[in-house]
């Protein structure tokens, strides 16, 4: 399904305003230097800082820009189940490849409220999801075993591995051979 370099790519201001002209010329360099995928609004795209409506609207443009060059896999989750739902269903709507969905950051679900929070997520989307597990950002790891079940779900297709853990990695690929 997603393979390759895939970037997960800034998101320029100036003057305090999203500045798409920056934003097209990072996209059309990536794209003329062979990147195999484009990820806006996720933790290097501000994804945190932005409004709901700079976020939509930077996932609008970068899919326009990209015109289906490459896929696009769109930064869409949050602390909050209902909004990580609300910019899933955009980006599937806008036309994104896919959803790069990062753990709950602040409050910390427990393994079974970070499976529920997930399954919600996919259970109203087609778009295929890539897990995002980045505990240095979010304070809180996906077990493996949380990783193995969602794994089960047609629809929740890879995983982000930030963890730096190899020991995690390892984990995850024995108990997903799929």
């Amino acid at each position: 399904m997603f393979s390759g370099s895939i970037v997960a790519i800034v998101t320029p201001f100036v003057n305090g305003r999203f500045d798409k002209e920056r934003f097209r010329s990072l996209i059309e360099f990536q794209i003329a230097a062979g990147t195999d995928g484009i990820v806006p609004v996720g933790c290097t795209g501000e994804a945190a800082t932005l409004s709901h409506e700079e976020h939509k609207e930077v996932v609008d443009y970068t899919i326009e820009i990209v015109n289906r060059r490459v896929p696009v896999i769109a930064g869409t989750g949050s602390n909050s189940t209902r909004e990580a739902i609300s910019l899933t269903r955009h980006a599937e709507k806008a036309g994104a490849d896919g959803a790069l969905i990062i753990t709950p950051y602040y409050n910390k679900p427990m393994p079974e409220g970070l499976y529920l929070h997930y399954c919600a997520i996919s259970d109203d989307t087609s778009l295929p999801i890539l897990l995002y597990n980045v505990p240095s950002r979010t304070g809180i790891s996906i077990l493996p075993e949380t990783v193995a079940r969602l794994s089960e779900r047609k629809n929740i297709v890879g995983i982000k591995e930030a963890s730096g853990s190899i020991d995690q990695v390892s984990r995850i690929i024995s108990l997903c051979r799929n």
